[in-house]
């Protein structure tokens, strides 16, 4: 590999990186379990069975080899079962075959650009992109990651669930001059205009919202009849312009400065002063000086932030340009802040790429180090990262409903309507596909008609049903790959949390400090008979307290503040 390279590496009490780079091996299992145990455990272990053989009889020994068994059958599946092993590749989840694996399509030439979402209508060396979810860099041996792939996850008894597992990034500089100096090909979709109509006019008694223009269920299915030219709806359906008398409505000064950003947004929100502000780490000066960094807030949280922060300064927080948004379209700050989160194109529209990163998140990476690894090297338009765990949308869905994340009733509603129209859940057959289900937290892309359509179409699924995403992503994925061949690439959950650092919110976060600021309550002690001694403690108590004050400590309120606004 080119020095110039480099692995992304963070380092952690956990499942860190930097211990598995040192290749650390799990420890034995202990107890009764075959998975991990060594020669000498086993030893013991029959040495034990037998002694209980010889005294309860031939009962027993039936009944210690059916949990035996149990207990070798579990260990078969423990990959599947396991939350640790939910980053290791889903090809080998599902049995994927080498052939697709290494499926390579040919690349193209890129049109010149028209203008923001129009595109020379000439066939593109004719051909089409059929699945841009296997393209890779196999075949350019003089990239810097040439031959670099995701080791294997190692397993840990101490520490289960997600990790982040490396990821092979070339330099800044690198990566800002192989930006593509063309536009991507948009397969059959050329020119993509947006519906613009008075209110007056909008049909009410359709499903979704005036924002999103009402759309009926007929409407809603020529959307997915894609030709070279068409006019969608996507949000902002009343107004001069997006932002300007839509129900989503920004300062003059704000909508003129997000003109003036061309090349890359890195983009977050935070609405109903829900969480606090990330900010972003180890950006270069090229991207500092190239890129915009913008945060919608609401009024409240604007609020918030002006008296609690004090690198507030002319409406930004350090890299973070805060755009106050006034008149939201929704009551629920969730589905509002999914407008900035799939509409970018439209508030943004000069711009060619968009970072999207929920407000929970912090940012480690530098942004045109995503580009490249996520878009330019996959010849890719559009990158996601694929659930952790689950892969099928009505696992998605009941896991929703267990969760509470929304009315149960409606989530129901949304899946039956989805089961009519054929959604099944997920198997092989579905490869090349290999998840049906997003982490839906990051969204790389760029700006190109047949991105901007999957996005408008994804949205319009949000405003008429539920605003959890992940359960209508696959709907308009699979309508829009049926008819153009194209699809978004879902890359590895570990390789997202290379880049992104996951924080509190800021309700749970305010909690945590003033539970250290203050003194835990003094239970009342009983009443003693005078010159008489209060009893020590029992060894019980103690062993207690020692056990709790081994946990991991909260951090201290300082640090805290540093992490959401910095001082």
């Amino acid at each position: 590999m080119n020095g110039a390279a480099s692995l992304g590496l963070r380092t952690g009490s956990c499942g860190s990186l930097a211990a598995a780079a040192g290749g650390r091996k799990p420890g034995p299992a202990r107890g009764w379990g075959w998975r991990g145990g060594g020669e000498k455990e086993r030893l013991q272990l029959l040495h034990r069975a037998l002694r209980i053989v010889g005294r309860r009889g031939a009962g027993l020994l039936l009944l210690l080899l059916a949990v035996a068994s149990a207990a070798l059958f579990c260990s078969l599946f423990a990959v599947v079962k396991d939350d640790t092993a939910s980053s290791i590749i889903i090809a080998s989840n599902y049995e994927v075959t080498k052939a697709i694996q290494n499926s390579v399509y040919p690349s193209t030439t890129r049109p010149v650009v028209m203008s923001n979402d129009q595109y020379s209508a000439s066939d593109v060396n004719g051909i089409e992109h059929p699945d841009q979810l296997h393209l890779s860099f196999e075949n350019l041996t003089n990239h810097p990651c040439h031959g670099f792939a995701i080791p294997p996850t190692l397993f840990d008894k101490k520490c289960t669930g997600p990790r982040p597992c490396p990821v092979c990034y070339v330099s800044v500089d690198q990566a800002f001059d192989m930006m593509p100096l063309q536009a991507s090909p948009s397969p059959v979709l050329k020119y993509l205009d947006y519906v613009s109509e008075d209110i007056s006019t909008a049909n009410l008694s359709n499903q979704g919202s005036v924002f999103g223009g009402h759309v009926s269920l007929d409407q809603r299915n020529k959307s997915f009849d894609i030709t070279s030219s068409m006019t969608v709806n996507c949000g902002f359906v009343r107004g001069k312009r997006p932002g300007q008398g839509t129900g989503f409505d920004i300062n003059d000064d704000d909508l003129l400065e997000m003109e003036q950003c061309r090349g890359l947004v890195v983009a977050s929100a935070i609405f109903g002063n829900y969480d606090m502000i990330q900010h972003p780490r180890n950006v270069s000066e090229l991207s500092k000086e190239n890129a915009c960094f913008y945060m919608f807030v609401d009024e409240e949280t604007m609020a918030y932030v002006k008296n609690s922060s004090s690198l507030y300064k002319d409406n930004k927080v350090g890299l973070w340009r805060l755009v106050v948004v006034r008149n939201l379209p929704y009551e629920d700050p969730r589905r509002t802040g999914k407008i900035p989160k799939l509409l970018l194109h439209r508030l943004f529209p000069n711009v060619r790429f968009s970072v999207w990163i929920d407000a929970k998140l912090q940012l480690v990476v530098d942004p045109y180090l995503l580009l490249e690894r996520f878009l330019w090297r996959r010849n890719a338009t559009f990158a996601i990262s694929r659930h952790y765990r689950r892969f099928d949308v009505f696992e998605e869905a009941e896991a929703n409903k267990a969760a509470g994340k929304y009315d149960n009733a409606s989530i129901d509603e949304q899946i039956d309507f989805y089961r009519n129209e054929g959604l099944t859940p997920y198997s092989t057959a579905k490869l090349p596909i290999t998840s049906d289900v997003p982490e839906g937290c990051v969204i790389i892309r760029e700006h190109v008609p047949i991105s901007n359509l999957f996005t408008c179409l994804w949205f319009n699924e949000v405003d008429r049903f539920t605003a959890r995403d992940q359960i209508s992503f696959s709907t308009v994925r699979d309508k829009i790959r049926a008819k153009v061949g194209w699809m978004p690439h879902m890359f590895l959950d570990c390789e997202r949390r290379n880049f992104v650092v996951q924080a509190y919110h800021r309700e749970l976060l305010e909690q945590m400090i003033a539970s250290r600021r203050n003194a835990p309550p003094v239970e009342p002690s009983r009443k003693l008979r005078p010159g008489s001694r209060r009893a020590p403690p029992s060894k019980v108590k103690r062993k207690k307290e020692k056990k709790l004050s081994s946990r991991r400590r909260v951090p201290k309120p300082v640090t805290w503040a540093i992490v959401g606004y910095g001082s």
